[in-house]
Parts: C-alpha cells; sequence; structure tokens
C-alpha cells in the first residue's frame, strides 16, 4: 500500500494512506514493526547479496563466522548492532567481482579426477581435506573438513563400486553440513584416493573493492523490507554518507520512516570538530551522526562502528524511553570529551557518548536536525519525538490498509468510522506518550474541496517528553 508525505500541490497518484506532518504532535507505542536494524556488511563466508535476518549472536558467527579482519565488518558490526538490544538485524552481504568459491578436485587412485568440492560461499578461509580409511570399519572412508589445523566435520561414507554416489551423498544430503557441496566429474575406476590436508584453491571473499556504488546497491535490496533503522558497517566516505542521506529523505518522503546512524574514522574522531562538521553537512532528522570513539572489552572502535550500537540501542527502546542518559556496553571514550565540547557537540547536532565516571553514557539522543524546516518544532531535533511521529504514521497507515482502504464508502458514516479507529489508537498512547487532550477530527477546510476518493483528517496532541534536565534551588537560613 501507498502511503507518504502528502501536499495540496502534489497529491499521490497511488491509491492509499498519506499523512501530512505539521508541527507540534508526535507519539505513539506502535502497533507496527519496531526494532529492526539494517546494514550491508562485508564477510569472509555467508549468503552473497541476500537479506538475512539474524536475532542473536549464535546466528550471527553461524552466518558469518567471527573472524576480525580490518576488511570485514559482519562480525563486529552486527554484533555491536546486537548489543543495543534490536528485536533483529537484517544483514546483507556485498561482494565484488573477484568474490569466488573455492574448489578441490578429488581423484581416484588412477589419478583421474572424480569428484569436484566446492565451498558454499565465496572465502578465502583456510579450508583443507583429508581423505582417508576409516579407523574403525575398513570397508568405509571419511572425508575430513579443517579449517586451518581445527577439525570442522567428518563425512563417512562406504568403499566398493559405488564409493563416488555414497560419497556425493554423505556430502550433498547431510543436513548438518553448512561448508561443502560436491558435483561428480566422471566414474573413474570406482576408488578414491586417499590426501592428506589438501587445500581448496581459488577462493576469494570479494572485499577487496567494495565501492560505493555495491553500498547502494545493498541499500536498494534492503528497502522492501520492513526496518525502523540503517547504518553502515563503519565506513565513512563522506559522500557514501550524502547517499545514504538522500536515501533516507526519499523513503521518508514516501513513507518508509526510517533513521540512519553513521560516523567517523578513528582519526576523525581525535577532534569533535570533525563530527560537528559532518553533522552540519546532515542538518536532518533521519540522519543521526555519532561523535566519539569507544572501547569495548579493550578493543577501540571508531565512532562509526559505534553507530551500529547506537543504532541498535535506539531500535531496541521502548517508544517511551530516550537515548538520553542511556547506558552503553562500552568502557571508556576518546576524546573524553569537556563541557564545552559537549555543548559545542549538542549544539551542532552531534550524539555523544562520555564518561560520566562511572559508565558510558548518550549524553543526549538528539539527531543532526539544527535549522527547522517550514512545520517543524525542537520535537523533530530528537531521536524519541522522531520515532514517535514515525510510529503514528506507521501505524495509522496500517490501520487504514487493514480496515477501511478500498472497503468503507467515503461518506459521513465511513470517515466517522476511521475517525472512530483513529482515536482509540491516540487514546492508547496517553497519557503515557501524549498528553489526553489530544485531537482527532476531520480537515474541513481541505474536505471541502476534496475529490470523491479522497478523505482528509488532522490530529493534535502534546508530546510527553522524557524529564532530561532538572534545575534545583536550594535556600540556607
Amino acid at each position: 500500500m501507498a502511503k507518504g508525505v502528502w501536499s495540496q500541490t502534489d497529491k499521490p497518484v497511488r491509491p492509499g494512506f498519506y499523512m501530512n506532518f505539521i508541527g507540534a504532535a508526535q507519539d505513539t507505542i506502535s502497533s507496527g514493526t519496531r526494532g529492526v536494524v539494517a546494514l550491508p556488511v562485508k564477510a569472509n563466508w555467508g549468503p552473497v547479496q541476500e537479506v538475512v535476518e539474524i536475532t542473536s549472536e549464535k546466528e550471527l558467527i553461524d552466518t558469518y563466522g567471527d573472524e576480525v579482519r580490518e576488511e570485514l565488518s559482519a562480525y563486529e558490526c552486527i554484533r555491536l548492532a546486537l548489543l543495543g538490544g534490536p528485536k533483529k538485524v537484517l544483514a546483507y552481504r556485498m561482494i565484488d567481482e573477484a568474490a569466488a568459491q573455492a574448489t578441490l578436485t578429488l581423484k581416484d587412485e588412477a589419478e583421474a579426477d572424480v569428484l569436484t568440492l566446492t565451498t558454499m560461499f565465496e572465502t578465502d578461509k583456510d579450508f583443507k581435506v583429508t581423505v582417508r580409511d576409516n579407523a574403525l570399519d575398513d570397508t568405509k572412508q571419511d572425508l575430513v573438513l579443517y579449517e586451518g589445523a581445527k577439525k570442522l566435520y567428518e563425512f563417512t561414507f562406504a568403499k566398493g563400486a559405488d564409493v563416488l554416489a555414497n560419497a556425493l551423498a554423505a556430502i550433498n544430503e547431510d543436513k548438518n553440513n553448512k561448508w561443502l557441496e560436491a558435483v561428480k566429474i566422471a566414474d573413474g575406476n570406482a576408488t578414491l584416493a586417499s590426501i592428506n590436508g589438501q587445500e581448496l584453491v581459488g577462493g576469494n571473499a570479494g572485499t577487496a573493492n567494495i565501492t560505493n556504488a555495491l553500498y547502494v546497491a545493498a541499500m536498494s535490496a534492503l528497502e522492501p523490507y520492513d526496518f525502523n533503522v540503517f547504518t553502515l558497517d563503519g565506513v565513512t566516505d563522506s559522500s557514501l554518507q550524502a547517499s545514504v542521506k538522500a536515501w533516507v529523505e526519499r523513503l521518508r518522503r514516501e513513507g518508509k520512516m526510517i533513521t540512519a546512524f553513521v560516523g567517523g574514522s578513528t582519526e576523525e574522531d581525535k577532534d569533535i570538530a570533525n563530527a560537528n562538521s559532518r553533522s552540519a553537512g546532515f542538518n536532518h532528522e533521519g540522519m543521526v551522526n555519532v561523535g566519539v570513539s569507544a572501547k569495548l572489552a579493550g578493543v577501540w572502535y571508531s565512532s562509526a562502528k559505534v553507530a551500529c550500537c547506537v543504532a541498535g540501542k535506539a531500535a531496541g527502546q521502548a517508544l517511551k524511553e530516550s537515548l538520553t542518559y542511556a547506558v552503553m556496553p562500552f568502557e571508556d571514550t576518546v576524546p573524553r570529551l569537556t563541557h564545552s565540547q559537549i555543548t559545542a557537540a549538542l549544539q551542532a547536532g552531534t550524539l555523544v557518548l562520555v564518561h560520566d565516571g562511572e559508565k558510558v553514557i548518550i549524553e543526549q539522543g538528539i539527531n543532526t536536525l539544527t535549522s527547522l524546516r517550514e512545520g517543524q518544532n525542537n520535537s523533530f531535533k530528537k531521536i524519541k519525538g522522531v520515532r514517535i511521529m514515525d510510529a503514528i504514521a506507521t501505524d495509522t497507515a496500517k490501520t487504514a490498509q487493514d480496515s477501511y482502504i478500498g472497503k468503507v464508502i467515503n461518506n459521513e458514516d465511513g470517515q466517522a468510522a476511521v475517525l472512530s479507529a483513529i482515536k482509540n489508537y491516540f487514546e492508547a498512547l496517553a497519557p503515557t506518550l501524549i498528553a489526553n487532550d489530544f485531537t482527532v477530527e476531520v480537515d474541513t477546510e481541505r474536505q471541502a474541496a476534496a475529490e470523491a476518493d479522497e478523505f482528509y483528517w488532522k490530529w493534535d496532541a502534546r508530546l510527553i517528553d522524557s524529564m532530561e534536565k532538572i534545575f534545583g534551588t536550594g535556600i540556607i537560613h
């Protein structure tokens, strides 16, 4: 169903439910999809150019492995996102043109090629294979797969005239086999020669030349899926981040209400002025810019990778919660900002983490919006406020799609039914997220000029924000 932002001079063509957010309201405990982070990654294992759902670190390791190398990002960045507590992560593994699966050709005892083993995914992992007689039954053989010196799996099959068919079945029909596929080349002489630690060759993880175009392709692949938060995998290229901003702006105009989280390199993080300059270039409620590096388990992560964790935290929170003073899993930050630096960062729209003497917290849950556009107020500058507005847009549209569009006559009775359902939705938000004095009513001015299939309504609500500033006065007698 179409949804999104409309204007009186640019009405959408597609049938749908369109919301015009003008100014003073925002709040919702959502009935729609919440808590989903999407990101493109680089990995040495796992499905390529495919959206994969990850809900735990075990699933992460099973899918992409746990390798930590400079050119790989899947394990570190997805793990950081999961630490924030989202419902799930949608990951998309990018590869370049050099990506290739590794192979090994097995021979019979007459040295004729009979079987080809191929890794299930593009990789340069150090896979080795041993083929040997089974130690307990000399009528059988074992094919043992190693990664380096670590034994991964053992396939056992019968010798004899059907040895190749037996080997193929043992490998290809084993539901626990997550590594290899086998293909017969020729019948040979009904034997399979023994080998010891022979390497699979020709594999390439496809990470050496990941271009901005591949990131944009990943964003396009993720676009049809339901998610709330997008982040990059630690990359800091300014032109790519500009593309992310343009993408976010377009999706939000079309009714897909997402927020992107980005950051800078460890070198850029040394001076908070670099992050503040980056924020000024975004200046949008759908862009969050993280400004400091942070340490976890003795490892320092750039603000671009810290952004993955902040994204997960934002996605995982209930709408009544705020990122302001939210405790993060990190041990320290670089730099440790002074009071004046923190103030300047907040004024610039930069989200910063600070060490309060005991723990690392987010100073304030803000996005990069500093210059308000027409119809906006200061609530648009806060991640919580934007999340609530986004939830209202998503949830009311879903209600309309499920029960009203194409199903209700567009007369006073039908319009009253729509408003009644929406009022019930708003009542569920009060007084936790919005004040009780909200209004939901027909937009009489616009409805007076409406086409036969159009219905205009409006709402006005007062956001119940989190308490972020407490001022006390002490009187001494």
